[in-house]
């Protein structure tokens, strides 16, 4: 992804194209190039797409959590002046919408999760003990996925000097674990919000069962499946995902 970022105030995010805006918000390991063909599709087809870099390592230690960067997007969209959006988060990014909608459900029109936090996950922030060993961070990326190929040198090499980095390693543990602390199964079936759900039926991170638990706790949700697909459905299967969205925001009106 080739867009350019701009950067105002404490925000540094890429905006492109015109209409109804949608938020991405990526995950713990993964960042706004995972969500190319999702944004060159919306932003032509009709939205405003607009992906915000989160703070996950530029926060203080005590606020590296999920309800910090909740209240980061509040801030965000506040300066964006944006009345209503569609939320599209993966991973840690879905779990960060929906405390979000939880807390400002007035400003979400629609809210879209896949491979989602919050009620659920293997521990993404463990299994670092070997993590100055290439070939053990190599695996641990390729497993998100259903095709290892997906999982490119760029992205290996990312994760790689993360984990390597100590306060990059602490933030990442810091925040695995408010993930984990963070359940909201309580709080789902007051969120009433219209939510699609996508997920990869080969998803080993919030395995199947956690799209169907979400499903069944969110009052006004749609879930659906992608073949073959592991946790980030919208770089595996980028054209399907697009469909599975775009008609689902059709049939919503949204």
């Amino acid at each position: 992804m080739n867009y350019s970022f701009k950067e105002e105030g404490d925000f540094k995010y890429v905006e492109i194209g015109e209409g109804q805006p949608i938020i991405i918000l990526h995950g713990l390991m993964g960042g706004l190039s995972n969500f190319t063909g999702v944004t060159e599709f919306f932003s032509q087809n009709g939205y405003k797409v607009v992906l915000p870099e989160l703070p996950l390592f530029s926060l203080p230690l005590l606020s590296t959590n999920v309800k910090s960067f909740a209240e980061y997007l509040k801030d965000f969209i506040e300066f964006l002046g944006f009345n209503q959006v569609i939320l599209l988060g993966n991973s840690l990014g879905g779990h960060i919408g929906l405390l979000y909608t939880k807390l400002y459900p007035s400003k979400v029109k629609a809210l879209v999760i896949t491979g989602s936090s919050g009620l659920y996950e293997s521990a993404m922030g463990s299994g670092y003990t070997k993590r100055s060993d290439y070939e053990v961070m190599k695996a641990k990326v390729q497993e998100v996925f259903y095709d290892p190929e997906v999982a490119t040198k760029e992205m290996i090499d990312e994760v790689f000097a993360n984990v390597n980095d100590r306060s990059k390693l602490i933030k990442t543990l810091a925040i695995a674990k408010s993930a984990i602390r963070h359940n909201m199964a309580t709080d789902l079936p007051n969120i009433t919000t219209p939510t699609c759900i996508v997920w990869g039926e080969n998803d080993i991170v919030t395995p199947p069962d956690v799209g169907t638990e979400f499903n069944k706790l969110l009052p006004d949700s749609d879930l659906f499946w992608i073949k073959k697909c592991g946790h980030a459905a919208m770089m595996e299967h980028p054209e399907i995902f697009n469909k599975i969205v775009f008609d689902w925001l059709n049939q919503r009106e949204l």
